[in-house]
């Protein structure tokens, strides 16, 4: 009778959700993606039918990631709030049929919208144009069969008045750049593939009708971003060449990210030396071509700079902390920083320096304390080794930048100076980093436990010490200085790689249990780490790393075996967080442990493996599908036949599309001669974010595009 009466007491003091107040309640609700709200929670009770339907809830829809959302939902969803919606997110939504754009004609009010990675032709962007009159920023997909001769007048009226867009370019066009006669904000990105399906080669010249002249006289900010290819060059010469005759009076942010060569022109020359004389900026990326061996950042002015990027550029330290930093002075705003591929920017020069060579302390010293709030910093890609000196290790002066969010580093970078000195070599020195059967060396044993782990005097590394002064870091990439990924764009895959820098050779375990101390981490990658001996520094990251979401794993430990495999399910049971994993090794095995370890994630999305020589289970495939419901790309490229792939990616289609509307599969043998045609259609969302590797930090300014 006493158990019976406290529990009526305690039920009699139980909190009633709909008793907290209701600004409280629209906090929680804010978490809540915007379908669910209107289509389901609104309809449970009157209180929350009011609240779900207030404008701090509705004026923003984001669709962007609601895997779950289809052509019905959407039309629902518009013809209940549509006059409501002040800005549309609709980006990535491939999955939805092009008929969908028809239903964001109800929203009246508009003024932001994303359609980016939506189907949508000439004729239905022109009658859903046609009905925003308040409309101020549009990104958009101009694929080809793009006609702006079919854009009718009201289309082009509302897009007169847009000031910004983001245009993705999958054809030789302007698209809707020259409508838009009050652009302050243009976003180009370039995704033309030189060749058609059919082999034939591809122009840079605009076709005909495309001979308007884009207006950029109120431009502000132009970022350009090529994938590789010479017609994707060709094209933005055209965008630039307007620039070149008139440089706006307003520009402040002015970037260009194109990979490997693209050579200076004359106009482009004009371009730079114009901007030179007439502007100031706040922003600056280049091509390296454009920077390498000019003095074009000598005469550049700035105003309060908040990116800069110099990827894969040739310039010193000596001219960054001169030229760009103004020997030192004070340089608070910048915010973001990428030095990926600078491989002498910590140098003081470069004329007879060695890529491997000792940084100059005093230069990194300098970047520290001029730009003491960086939040975003990138240092990959390049030999940044530390010298001998007591307290100029770079961690420790990387350890100063207390803002930091985002850093990526080499592995060559984080190693203790006198540890590499004093220790013997690493076993897997003495393994060759080949592929095939390896011959067996006796090596000591390696503790497996934790505890064990951590009391390896790991603490007192200068590694450690970084981690532990970055607590709030979400985002770490650790990757080799010589490491490239087996799949590349538009290339076969590589089928052989670099072997790691010799100061590497010692970061393994010891290292990644020290990123655990990282409690707010949401991103890691580690690429090319060679003393991984058990992987057992993942645990340590698997339990306390509780918000990781993205992981991505590359080349660890020895290159013919998977060392880590044990440690891996071990740490995935943790991972409940996890939306995003990528691993690429040589001979992974994707076995029923394997899947059965990764089921644990109930919250993964996406998924990709990268196996040169790698195995899979089909069936166990199969059941991982079955008991994770909100898996929606699987992308497995292995070492298995091309009727092994086809069978099982024809397998999990038929079994899961009709219940998970935006599934993308792709299962196909890695070396396979068709595999950039196989890469070529996938959802540029996925392609960009996880199936191809490369370094995300500090790729572009920060809040770029809403």
């Amino acid at each position: 009778q006493e158990i019976v009466s406290g529990e009526s007491e305690e039920e009699s003091n139980g909190v009633n959700l709909m008793e907290f107040s209701d600004e409280i309640l629209l906090h929680i609700l804010s978490y809540v993606p915007c379908t669910d709200l209107v289509l389901n929670v609104r309809r449970t009770c009157r209180k929350l039918a009011t609240l779900c339907l207030d404008k701090s809830l509705t004026h923003t829809v984001l669709l962007q990631k609601d895997y779950k959302v289809n052509k019905d939902k959407v039309k629902q969803l518009m013809r209940d709030i549509g006059k409501e919606i002040y800005q549309l997110n609709m980006a990535g939504c491939y999955w939805l049929p092009s008929s969908t754009i028809d239903h964001v004609t109800r929203c009246k009010n508009l003024v932001k919208l994303n359609l980016s990675g939506c189907h949508i032709t000439s004729l239905r962007l022109s009658k859903m144009l046609s009905t925003l009159q308040h409309l101020h920023s549009l990104a958009i997909d101009v694929n080809p069969g793009f006609d702006a001769s079919q854009l009718s007048s009201e289309c082009k009226a509302t897009l007169s008045r847009v000031s910004e867009l983001k245009q993705t370019l999958y054809t030789p066009s302007y698209g809707v750049v020259p409508c838009c006669t009050s652009l302050e904000k243009l976003l180009l990105y370039f995704e033309i593939l030189d060749r058609s399906r059919e082999g034939f080669m591809l122009s840079g010249q605009l076709m005909v009708g495309e001979s308007n002249v884009p207006h950029y006289q109120n431009l502000r900010v132009f970022y350009a971003r090529l994938a590789p290819g010479y017609v994707n060059q060709e094209v933005v010469r055209l965008y630039l060449a307007v620039l070149s005759d008139r440089t706006p009076e307003n520009l402040h942010a002015f970037l260009i990210s194109a990979p490997g060569s693209f050579a200076e022109t004359g106009a482009t020359k004009n371009l730079l030396d114009s901007m030179a004389r007439n502007v100031r900026l706040d922003a600056l990326q280049l091509p390296k071509a454009w920077i390498n061996g000019s003095g074009l950042l000598q005469h550049l002015k700035f105003n309060n700079p908040f990116y800069f990027s110099f990827s894969r550029c040739t310039l010193s330290g000596g001219h960054l902390i001169q030229r760009v930093i103004n020997g030192g002075k004070d340089l608070k705003s910048l915010t973001s920083l990428n030095l990926s591929g600078c491989v002498h920017c910590l140098a003081p020069e470069s004329l007879f320096r060695k890529a491997e060579d000792d940084i100059d302390s005093s230069i990194l010293e300098s970047l520290v304390v001029s730009c003491c709030n960086l939040r975003h910093l990138n240092l990959s890609a390049a030999h940044h080794h530390s010298s001998e000196s007591i307290g100029n290790h770079l961690c420790q002066l990387l350890s100063r930048l207390k803002h930091l969010l985002s850093l990526a580093l080499p592995v060559c970078s984080i190693t203790d100076v006198a540890a590499n000195v004093e220790k013997p070599p690493a076993v897997s020195n003495l393994v060759p980093q080949t592929f095939g059967r390896k011959v067996r060396i006796g090596i000591q044993t390696y503790p497996r436990n934790l505890a064990d782990q951590a009391n390896q005097k790991i603490e007192s590394s200068v590694f450690w010490a970084l981690m532990g002064s970055l607590r709030y870091l979400e985002t770490l990439e650790i990757i080799g200085s010589s490491f490239s990924s087996a799949m590349p764009r538009n290339e076969p895959a590589i089928r052989n790689s670099l072997p790691p820098c010799v100061r590497a050779q010692s970061v393994g375990d010891s290292e990644v249990a020290a990123i655990s101390q990282l409690t707010y981490l949401q991103s890691l990658t580690l690429a090319q780490l060679p003393n991984i001996l058990t992987g057992s520094g993942l645990i340590h990251i698997g339990l306390q790393c509780q918000h990781l979401r993205t992981l991505s794993l590359a080349n660890l430990g020895m290159m013919g075996k998977v060392v880590y495999m044990s440690a891996l399910m071990d740490m995935l049971k943790h991972c409940k967080c996890l939306r995003d994993l990528r691993l690429e090794q040589p001979y992974f095995c994707a076995g029923a442990q394997f899947f059965q370890a990764l089921s644990h994630c109930s919250s993964l999305q996406r998924l990709c493996i990268v196996s040169r020589s790698g195995t899979l289970q089909s069936d166990a495939v199969m059941s991982f599908m079955a008991n994770c419901l909100e898996v929606i790309m699987c992308h497995m490229f292995m070492g298995e036949s091309l009727t092994v792939c086809k069978s099982l990616q024809q397998s999990i289609v038929r079994s899961f599309q009709a219940d998970r509307p935006a599934l993308n599969v792709i299962i196909f043998p890695l070396l396979h001669e068709d595999l950039t045609e196989v890469i070529r259609d996938v959802p540029m969302r996925h392609l960009d974010e996880i199936t191809l590797f490369k370094s995300r930090v500090a790729e572009e300014p920060p809040n770029l595009w809403w």
